[in-house]
C-alpha cells in the first residue's frame, strides 16, 4: 500500500524535470522503510516538457499524467488527484523552491494526525524577502477578515491530507486559488491546520507562472481577491463545501 502520494505539477518545466527526477530518485534510496507515489502532471506544456518526461519516467520512480490543453494549477492538480492510491495525498510546486524533502518530513512528523482525517498540514515559509512576506501575510489577513477565522501563508508549500478531504475538492477552482479552497473547507469543517517550516529557494529554471515579480503578485493578488469575494457571498460554493 502505498504511504503518501505526491502531486507535482509542471507547466513548461523542461528545464526543471532532470532536477526533479534526480530529487525522486535520491528520496526514493533514502526512505526506503516508505511507499512512495510521486505523480508529474505535464499540465498541456508547450515546450519540450512531456518528451523530457518520457525520458526520465522509463525507471518507474513516478507517474507522468499527460494532459493536452493546460487546465490552470488547480486543474493539473485535481487531475493528478484522480491518480493518487493512498490514504494520504500531497502536492508541491514543480519549480523546487519548496524541496520534496520536506513533503517527507512534514508527513513522517505528522503521520498519526494526518491518518486521522481531520487535519492538514501545510508549508510555513519562513527566512523570507520583506515584499515577499508583505504579500501573502496581506491577502491571510483579508481572507482572515472576510471568513472570520485565521488564515495564514495560503499559498506556501507542500499541503498534505488525507484522502477523505481530497473529496471534498470536487467543487475546487482550477486556477492558484485552489489552495485558498483547500483552507476554507478545512476552517469551515474545523480540522486542525498544522504549518510545517520551510524555506523557499529561488527557482533555478523556468519563469514563474505564479507571483514571483512584482507584477506577478499583483496579478496573483486581485485573482486571489476575486475568488474571496466569490466565496465569501455565494451560498453554493458555500453549500458545496
Amino acid at each position: 500500500m502505498v504511504d503518501i502520494s505526491i502531486i507535482i505539477p509542471c507547466y513548461n518545466e523542461v528545464n526543471n524535470i532532470a532536477k526533479i527526477a534526480y530529487q525522486i530518485d535520491k528520496i526514493k534510496k533514502e526512505n526506503t522503510d516508505l511507499v512512495l507515489s510521486f505523480i508529474i502532471v505535464n499540465n498541456g506544456s508547450a515546450d519540450n516538457t512531456k518528451s523530457e518526461l518520457d525520458k526520465y519516467s522509463s525507471n518507474n520512480n513516478f507517474k507522468v499524467v499527460n494532459l493536452d490543453k493546460n487546465q490552470g494549477y488547480g486543474g493539473g492538480i485535481l487531475k493528478g488527484l484522480e491518480q493518487a492510491e493512498s490514504q494520504i495525498i500531497s502536492w508541491t510546486h514543480g519549480d523546487l523552491q519548496c524541496d520534496l524533502n520536506d513533503v517527507i518530513k512534514a508527513y513522517r512528523s505528522n503521520k498519526s494526525k494526518l491518518l486521522s482525517n481531520n487535519c492538514i498540514v501545510k508549508g510555513k515559509r519562513i527566512k523570507r524577502k520583506f515584499f515577499d512576506a508583505f504579500f501573502s501575510t496581506s491577502m491571510a489577513i483579508i481572507a482572515s477578515i472576510l471568513f472570520l477565522k485565521k488564515f495564514n501563508e495560503i499559498n506556501a508549500q507542500p499541503k498534505i491530507f488525507s484522502h477523505k478531504i481530497a473529496k471534498k475538492l470536487k467543487y475546487s477552482p482550477t486556477d492558484f486559488s485552489l489552495d485558498l479552497y483547500l483552507l476554507y473547507i478545512s476552517k469551515k469543517n474545523k480540522y486542525e491546520i498544522i504549518e510545517y517550516p520551510v524555506i523557499y529557494k529561488k527557482r533555478q529554471s523556468g519563469i514563474s507562472k505564479g507571483g514571483d515579480s512584482i507584477k506577478g503578485k499583483i496579478k496573483l493578488s486581485i485573482r486571489s481577491l476575486k475568488y474571496m469575494f466569490k466565496l465569501r457571498f455565494n451560498t453554493n460554493e458555500i453549500n458545496h463545501s
